[in-house]
């Protein structure tokens, strides 16, 4: 198997994380966005979206990152990914919840303050970071009461919905996300953040 990925990209990293943690026999081909790697004919052939991570398994080929976590913790028995319909159901609603509702909070907040000045597009716009700040702090709630009652998303262990959610928080700190007032998602994201397989994939690894 390969996974074709991008060291920045929150998406990218909830399946690469996925992969390291359960030491899955794979290969991981780094894709640069900035040199327009994934507009070759040779990666839109994998995905004509031209978005990573892909995951190709022999002819075999898979797109979106929660959908190739999935595949990928279905390779081995563990604890990321258990095998009974209730927990995965459970696992897949943290899942689209992210996608869904949290991420119109996170994506906004980290492309106006920082994806922005890196390729030098302008300063924030401060409508569009209040508007998002604003999503932040209702889906924030949410998760806080959650993980108030809750060590984890999906159950008292680990799961792939935890790497899926913490990944937007992967610029947290640069980005200035206001968790200010949600102490549980702080001590929630300090133990994704410990964990070796997390480490290896920060942004900062390179």
């Amino acid at each position: 198997m390969k996974l074709y990925y991008f060291l920045p990209s929150n998406n990218s990293r909830r399946a690469h994380a996925v992969a390291l943690h359960l030491n899955i026999p794979i290969e991981f081909e780094p894709i640069n966005l900035q040199a327009g790697e994934h507009r070759t004919p040779e990666f839109l052939a994998l995905n004509p979206a031209g978005r990573v991570p892909v995951l190709q398994a022999d002819d075999f080929v898979l797109w979106e990152s929660n959908a190739i976590a999935q595949y990928l913790a279905s390779q081995t028995p563990n604890s990321l990914w258990p095998d009974n319909p209730k927990s995965r159901a459970a696992i897949t609603s943290w899942q689209c919840w992210e996608l869904a509702h949290l991420s119109k909070g996170t994506q906004p907040l980290q492309y106006e303050r920082f994806v922005k000045k890196v390729l030098q597009l302008g300063q924030p716009d401060e409508r569009v970071v209040q508007q998002a700040t604003n999503i932040f702090h209702k889906e924030a709630t949410v998760l806080e009461q959650h993980l108030s009652e809750h060590p984890y998303l999906a159950g008292n262990t680990l799961t792939i919905a935890d790497f899926a959610v913490a990944s937007d928080f992967t610029y947290a700190e640069l980005c200035q996300f206001p968790l200010e007032n949600y102490p549980h998602i702080c001590h929630w994201y300090a133990q994704i953040d410990a964990l070796p397989a997390w480490q290896k994939t920060s942004p900062q690894s390179a």
